[in-house]
């Protein structure tokens, strides 16, 4: 198994690398090196639909295989076209798992909970600095077809979003969130609190490729005996611009949990294959 996903990630990056040549003929290199920033970035104004499949062939404490198909969408609102003084961010994260359903190799696919956040960039430090700063508030939605595909669980929390851009061709900044329970659909339901950080590193390397480590998410339970994982990511991406297209993302990225604690089934290794594609004519402000 490790060794049929070794070959896949390998063929992934050969397609993307060939793609690459194929499409890049003394192209804006500028403007590949923005839209990487962009398709990576939590707090662009760059409309996009994101799609991603999370495929885990290892996990600790099942011998099961499981999936997570991502689908997401980034709204942005700008004071010329909202009655708000400031920009503001609207996540919503829609999902479909697969998941085990004990120690052994069965798995039960479901609709998974919704998540949203809705953030507003702070007009302080000043963006000719490159830092870019935002708040405002998470919600996760018991929408799960299956009990075992959710939380079971309302919350709500508080979110903040920093981003640096003033090193040509990098990215640096990080996604923090805390969603906490506060209502649930069975009694049988645990309170929830988790931190979620998910740190973002990205360096341009020409050609419209990138290499990123974004994806993983470090999740933190305050509550006693809730899990505690801490996954490391490293990807390759690939922006392909084209004159009757809009701006399309391709990537892949490996993820291995480095750590966990009351977690007895957690992702041990993972790979993600992502698509996203951008609407700049969605965005006059662009």
């Amino acid at each position: 198994m490790k060794r049929d996903l070794g070959a896949a990630l390998i063929a992934v990056c050969l397609f993307l690398w060939t793609t690459g040549l194929r499409a890049q003929d003394g192209g804006p290199s500028a403007s590949e090196r923005k839209l990487a920033e962009e398709f990576s970035d939590p707090l662009t104004t760059l409309p996009q639909l994101f799609m991603q499949n999370v495929y885990t062939p290892s996990n600790y404490g099942t011998e099961a295989q499981t999936n997570k198909f991502i689908l997401r969408a980034i709204i942005p609102r700008v004071p010329e076209f909202s009655l708000l003084p400031f920009v503001q961010l609207i996540r919503p994260t829609f999902s479909v798992v697969t998941v085990p359903t004990g120690r052994g190799s069965a798995t039960r696919t479901a609709f998974g909970d919704i998540q949203l956040f809705d953030l507003a960039v702070l007009p302080w430090p000043s963006h000719a600095s490159g830092f870019y700063a935002a708040v405002g508030p998470v919600f996760v939605f018991p929408t799960a077809s299956d009990k075992l595909a959710g939380s079971g669980a309302w919350q709500i929390g508080p979110a903040f979003a920093a981003i640096y851009k003033g090193l040509p061709g990098f990215l640096f900044g990080c996604l923090i969130q805390n969603p906490i329970s506060f209502a649930y659909t069975d009694s049988d339901r645990q309170p929830l609190s988790t931190l979620l950080i998910q740190p973002i590193v990205l360096a341009y390397l020409g050609k419209g490729f990138y290499v990123k480590s974004a994806d993983a998410t470090w999740t933190i339970g305050w509550r006693h005996n809730t899990p505690t994982t801490l996954p490391l990511s490293l990807g390759l991406g690939y922006v392909l611009i084209h004159d009757d297209w809009p701006p399309l993302n391709f990537f892949v990225t490996g993820e291995w949990t480095a750590y966990r604690q009351f977690a007895p089934v957690t992702a041990q290794t993972s790979v993600r294959f992502g698509f996203t594609v951008a609407f700049p004519d969605l965005s006059p402000w662009q």
